[in-house]
């Protein structure tokens, strides 16, 4: 029973480090190019906008509106200029909000790209690992471990000789 609960507890533990590992990103410079490519989509619908933005300001003219409703016949034409204008400047007002949003998401993106950048410019000055850097710890971590197991059959064989000479003093 004992077993199985250690078991469990180990895969557990193995689970929990994969999916934590798996929800970091791969490196900094993912990051950045993540980024970047959030900050070009936000542009290309911020372009899009602005355009939408001059042609709503262009129709919204009265000149523009009076065009826009020659060819339908009312009695009270007034009216309906005015509902056209209305309709206008309702989608106009929503594409400066929209704008708006797009201005702040944009801020914010800038901020967390330059963040990223720095992070992976750390990131890489970082010093890599070598070989010969990794074969030096495993030999350095070799040696501790000769130096510990040598000192540990040392005082064994101290200990076993203390014993005994201690045992033949006392026979005697």
């Amino acid at each position: 029973m004992r077993f199985k609960s250690g078991l469990a507890l180990l895969l557990f533990i193995l689970m929990s480090t994969v999916s934590v590992s798996a929800q970091e990103p791969a490196s900094a410079a993912d990051q950045v190019e993540k980024y970047k490519a959030q900050l070009f989509e936000l542009q290309s619908k911020e372009a899009t906008l602005r355009e939408r933005l001059a042609q709503l300001d262009e129709a919204i003219k009265p000149e523009n509106i009076e065009r826009s409703l020659a060819g339908v016949g009312s009695t009270r034409p007034e009216e309906l200029r005015e509902a056209r204008r209305r309709q206008l400047s309702i989608e106009r007002d929503t594409v400066l909000a929209q704008l708006q949003t797009i201005e702040t998401t944009r801020a914010r993106l800038e901020s967390a790209l330059a963040n990223a950048e720095a992070a992976a410019y750390q990131e890489s000055a970082r010093p890599k690992s070598t070989s010969a850097g990794q074969i030096m710890a495993v030999s350095g971590g070799v040696s501790q471990r000769i130096m510990f197991a040598g000192g540990g059959l040392l005082l064994i064989v101290l200990g076993g000789a203390g014993t005994l000479l201690y045992r033949r003093t006392r026979l005697r």
